[in-house]
């Protein structure tokens, strides 16, 4: 019987085995596999919950366009027909899959101050390549759940007696409210670009060359201003931010022309959203019996680690106060 490791091979035409295929890290979406075979190595996205092709298409247009910037990424690889996702046979268990080159690498230091120089340049250079986007940035980045939304979903947490069902209820009685004040819509104006929309320490590599940007997934239409203050708030260390971390990174953005500045707390709706959303989305999953046990179990622990680590409107204040100083700084 044909292995997953050589279906792929065979659709992507990567020659002849014997193909191994061992796991490598687990993601909220996907599953990532080493596929080697005579001294080669590609890397292997399993999507866990299906696949939307218009967004994988986004995905390769952004990182193919920015290659010429001097962004190092690893390729999406097309396969026999050009299509940058597949979909395994329904005896393989049927799931998308996509194809990059192997990266070797160390996982990124984000206190190393060359490293959140290179995150300022790279966001200044994916901000200007990207300027005028045109399409309404997703709702995932604009909106967030409301106190009805979280009430129902409390209930079922509560309905399937998760050890964690309290301290949801808590935070949804004091943050929820208090971070969902501050997610607002962009708007069109020109302030929108098309870019990463996920740059965190957990998707660069430092290889031979350097820093290597993984994880191009989400790419689409954003506030330039709102994905950098993400950036920053995540580099310089969340609500425990190094201020000179978070300075350093926002001084290498703007002498690369990065074309925002950050102007207060709503500059983090971006985050506080994104934040929300995950936590609400994994709590879902985590009662979803339409999934494996598996899954249900690890969204329950990302829902744990979540509820620890939520912005803090007292940090991020100080955090826009450090960042707005910067801005003006001649």
């Amino acid at each position: 019987m044909q292995s997953a490791a050589d279906f792929i091979a065979d659709t992507y035409a990567l020659g002849t085995g014997p193909w191994t295929m061992t796991p490598v890290t687990r993601g909220a979406l996907g599953q990532i596999w080493k596929l080697s075979a005579n001294g080669s190595s590609w890397a292997v996205k399993e999507l866990l919950f299906g696949c939307d092709e218009r967004q994988i298409d986004r995905e390769a247009a952004l990182r193919n366009a920015t290659e010429k910037l001097g962004i190092s990424s690893p390729r999406l690889i097309p396969n026999r027909t050009d299509a940058y996702v597949s979909q395994l046979a329904p005896s393989l268990g049927g799931s998308y899959v996509k194809l990059y080159d192997w990266v070797d690498g160390t996982e990124t230091d984000a206190s190393d101050p060359e490293i959140l120089s290179w995150c300022g340049r790279t966001l200044a250079m994916l901000h200007r390549a990207g300027e005028s986007a045109d399409e309404t940035p997703n709702a995932w980045y604009e909106q967030c759940p409301q106190g009805a939304d979280w009430e129902k979903l409390h209930k079922e947490i509560r309905r399937a007696d998760l050890p964690w069902s309290d301290a949801l209820g808590r935070f949804i009685d004091t943050s929820a409210a208090e971070l969902a004040l501050h997610v607002t819509p962009s708007g069109t104006g020109d302030d929108l670009v098309t870019s990463h929309l996920d740059m965190q320490p957990r998707n660069v590599l430092v290889g031979p060359g350097g820093p290597v940007l993984l994880d191009w997934d989400n790419a689409g239409s954003i506030s330039a201003e709102r994905e950098l203050a993400r950036a920053v708030y995540v580099w310089a260390g969340g609500n425990h931010f190094h201020a000179d971390s978070a300075r350093r990174l926002m001084r290498a953005y703007l002498d690369a022309g990065g074309p925002a500045v950050i102007k207060g707390l709503d500059s983090f709706s971006m985050l506080f959203a994104t934040d929300l959303n995950f936590v609400q989305v994994q709590a879902e999953c985590a009662v979803d019996p339409t999934v494996t046990a598996a899954q249900r179990e690890f969204a329950s622990n990302l829902v744990v680690a979540c509820l620890r680590t939520l912005p803090d409107l007292t940090a991020v204040s100080r955090l826009a106060e450090v960042l707005e100083a910067e801005c003006r700084r001649p």
